[in-house]
């Protein structure tokens, strides 16, 4: 039985991403190879494998401890750029924790990304591309799925929204990068629309723009709602009752909230960034600023045949990544890691 740690603090951070795909993979480890992986958490007894996925100092501390360690595993959540317009700091701050970023990449034997575009962006930062592995983020089916014994008119109304109202879900962190301001402007160009953000400040007020956005969620446009961050377990429903998901987010990796969308059947609409070509081209509505998703807005709001064909393809997306597709990843990728490693080693 392969010995695993999984290094974490991700689960003590309410409403973010890196704590939900952390959750998930241990969910499916434990569901999938049970009798295969024996795996702790925090531990600081001997292991096969170390899986880091924050990048906590005494974390990184630990990795000087190559003998009882195993192999080192850091699980890429974010670059230093994708933090622009999520966390604040003092610049002088914002560098050195930069630079930290980078040395904890560094000192990992191998890498994982969650999105292959990310592979170059290591390189280039001094990461050894034959040690970066992509696996996709994963979801639960479980706690996200298309409900087909309730209508959408149904479940708007029973979270107390108007269940005749075309409505458009985004999910995730009330921040710069998330695209909220479009968010906003979306809603106060489509007035009949009902719009709905399910998400707060993870970081409180670490967040970039924090007193703006803090006053934007009190006094923002009537037909617009922030529920602030509710229990993941509630999202199925808000999934469900969404005609159109939408993420006009400026940066991104793999965002969970995407593949929720995926598996609730629910048409998503992205901004137009590179980076999704490479995982979930195909499967999504685009717009490339404001004016073109307020245009794909207004059109599917007024296309059922549009929304029936985008809820056909967030099935098949889901089918893409489903947790059977993504276990088997894991299961060859844990498997062979001792044994590339020393392969490595010895050339």
């Amino acid at each position: 039985m392969l010995r695993i740690t999984m290094f974490s603090t991700a689960d003590k951070i309410k409403g973010q991403g890196v704590g939900s795909a952390y959750g998930e993979l241990l969910s499916l480890l434990d569901n999938y190879f049970p009798n295969e992986f024996s795996i702790k958490t925090n531990d600081y007894s001997p292991s096969d494998i170390s899986h880091y996925h924050t990048i906590n100092l005494l974390f990184f501390f630990s990795t000087f401890f190559k003998k009882s360690r195993g192999v080192k595993v850091g699980y890429v959540h974010f670059l230093p750029e994708t933090l622009k317009g999520s966390i604040r700091l003092f610049s002088p701050f914002q560098k050195i924790f930069n630079r930290y970023v980078v040395q904890f990449y560094r000192r990992m034997d191998q890498l994982i990304v969650v999105n292959p575009s990310f592979i170059e962006k290591l390189t280039d930062l001094g990461c050894d591309k034959d040690r970066i592995t992509y696996i996709p983020n994963v979801v639960s089916e479980d706690l996200f799925f298309e409900k087909k014994d309730i209508s959408k008119a149904e479940l708007k109304q029973q979270l107390g929204f108007e269940k005749s109202s075309f409505t458009v879900l985004g999910v995730g962190q009330v921040q710069e990068r998330k695209g909220i301001d479009d968010f906003v402007r979306l809603a106060e160009k489509n007035p009949t629309i009902q719009f709905v953000w399910v998400g707060g400040f993870s970081f409180g007020k670490l967040t970039d723009g924090y007193e703006k956005y803090k006053n934007l969620m009190t006094n923002g446009p009537k037909n617009l709602t922030f529920t602030d961050i509710i229990p993941r377990s509630q999202l199925v429903n808000y999934y469900n009752m969404a005609d159109l998901f939408l993420l006009p987010s400026y940066s991104e990796l793999f965002p969970m909230s995407i593949l929720e969308a995926f598996n609730c059947a629910t048409p998503v609409l992205l901004r137009d960034l590179d980076l999704y070509e490479a995982v979930i081209d195909g499967y999504f509505l685009k717009g490339k600023d404001l004016e073109d998703m307020d245009a794909v807005i207004k059109t599917a709001s007024q296309t059922p045949a549009l929304l029936q064909d985008y809820k056909e393809k967030s099935r098949q997306a889901a089918s893409v990544y489903s947790e059977d597709a993504v276990s088997k990843l894991w299961y060859r990728y844990y498997s062979n890691l001792v044994t590339i490693e020393k392969r490595q080693t010895q050339v």
